[in-house]
């Protein structure tokens, strides 16, 4: 049997491929940014349980945990515009990105709630006899060493923004899986494209693996 594999293809339509990675890229690496900097806004808040603001974050996270991301990239992009005219003057790398943020921190909420509560609670006691309030305990004592316990769980969350940023593609954003798919669909050629694709991927991951790992043994060494 024939096996029809043009490895000639495949390698020739890397440099293509590649054109695009800045965008899958800046897909995970903004969307951690602003999921990380949501999800560590709603731990603080829910530290402190406000009575009528916790429960709509849990409501929140709940949502953005037990739902689909594409349901919700879909139900942003092509849903809200139609009751929500001005969004319909967001393009679709905005889009995704507000998706991604939003489930990102959803996750990312449990994983600083559980590094901060690894912390001995008996040092903000301490922060607090030597007159310190409570957001100087937080950001200057706790938030440094849940840093530490929380950044293998936040790296898995990067590798997987990194993987879900290939939905992206849905929305019509331009990126690697995108360009794959239109060159797949010109030459007929689907193994060769969507094996290329998840080379790449494979290979980004590995190295922000290895990035990851040099990471852990700085900020273990530093205590």
């Amino acid at each position: 049997m024939k096996v029809n594999f043009d490895i000639n293809y495949m390698i020739g339509i890397f440099p293509l491929l590649l054109k695009y990675t800045h965008l899958t890229i800046s897909l995970a690496l903004i969307s951690m940014i602003l999921g990380l900097s949501i999800a560590l806004i709603l731990v603080i808040i829910l530290t402190y349980d406000i009575k009528l603001i916790n429960p709509l974050l849990k409501v929140y996270i709940s949502f953005f945990r037990g739902t689909p991301l594409l349901v919700q990239l879909f139900l942003l992009y092509y849903g809200l515009p139609q009751i929500i005219p001005v969004l319909k003057n967001i393009n679709a790398y905005t889009a995704a990105i507000i998706g991604l943020s939003m489930n990102s921190s959803a996750y990312m909420v449990e994983i600083l709630r559980g590094a901060i509560g690894s912390v001995d609670k008996g040092q903000m006691e301490a922060v607090k006899a030597l007159g310190m309030t409570s957001w100087q305990g937080m950001k200057r004592i706790v938030l440094p060493q849940a840093a530490r316990v929380a950044i293998p769980a936040l790296g898995n969350t990067f590798v997987d923004l990194l993987k879900s940023s290939s939905l992206a593609f849905t929305l019509g954003v331009a990126e690697i899986l995108a360009q794959a798919q239109m060159s797949a669909a010109a030459t007929y050629k689907f193994f060769e494209n969507y094996l290329a694709v998840a080379l790449i991927y494979w290979v980004i991951i590995i190295l922000f693996n290895h990035i990851q790992k040099i990471l852990e043994v700085r900020m273990n060494h530093a205590y």
